[in-house]
């Protein structure tokens, strides 16, 4: 449900790869996938993928899904950083870069390296936290001091103790894949209001669910609500190598 709107983008790029190559199996990169929430289900479309994520623990328990799944995904231990040197030069036809760029020390060159990932037609997935969405949060939890410094920090934040280090608009996250060599496409909010209605209201409801789904389907384009989303989704492309 959280993640329904990442879902369908993913699906139609996809799907475009797949007519403009000829190639069902393509080969999809995770950067920072951690435990394979997105990667073991694009293996089970029969997709090659490969998990590029520093953490041991996670990349043991990504091997642990796939293998319960029935699905093979390679692990490879590294940063976004590293990615030029653990992989080749324009092998994939997509790369995922979900709740990354929020804490590499250098987003540029991190987005720079998975571009330079991409198969020219290729797409890059961006998926990064919401500044405007976090002083909302902050304030429904009565922490205005915290909610008014979000809104005024040029990076996000809303102090020392914020545990996010930066947070993207969708300006700033389309200049961002504009100067690392991209074309910005579809921009879509995920999670407008999965994280503001309680759980009650949702689980206890037949077909609640599946309409709280719809429900973010249709705001994830608003011109309005997708701007006070919870992450921002943003689909990039490599026209040229």
């Amino acid at each position: 449900m959280r993640t329904a709107v990442v879902w369908d983008a993913l699906r139609g790029v996809l799907a475009e790869r797949a007519a403009a190559t000829g190639r069902d199996r393509l080969d999809i990169v995770d950067a920072g996938g951690g435990t394979g929430g997105f990667a073991v289900p694009l293996a089970e479309l029969g997709h090659a993928v490969t998990v590029v994520d520093p953490s041991p623990d996670s990349l043991a328990a990504l091997e642990r899904r796939a293998k319960e799944r029935g699905v093979g995904v390679r692990g490879l231990q590294g940063d976004a950083a590293d990615l030029a040197d653990l992989l080749h030069r324009g092998s994939a036809d997509l790369v995922l870069c979900h709740s990354v760029l929020e804490y590499v020390e250098d987003p540029i060159s991190a987005l720079t390296a998975v571009a330079g990932l991409l198969r020219e037609g290729g797409a890059v997935s961006v998926l990064a936290a919401n500044p405007v969405a976090a002083a909302i949060h902050r304030a429904l939890a009565g922490q205005f001091d915290d909610a008014r410094a979000v809104l005024t920090d040029p990076v996000g934040t809303w102090g020392d103790r914020d545990p996010t280090p930066r947070r993207y608009t969708a300006e700033t996250l389309a200049e961002l894949l504009t100067v690392t060599g991209l074309t910005v496409g579809a921009i879509h909010g995920v999670r407008v209001f999965s994280d503001l209605v309680p759980s009650r209201l949702v689980d206890g409801e037949p077909g609640a669910a599946d309409a709280l789904v719809a429900l973010e389907q249709a705001a994830a384009t608003h011109p309005v609500l997708r701007d006070i989303a919870t992450q921002l989704h943003v689909l990039g492309h490599r026209t040229s190598i």
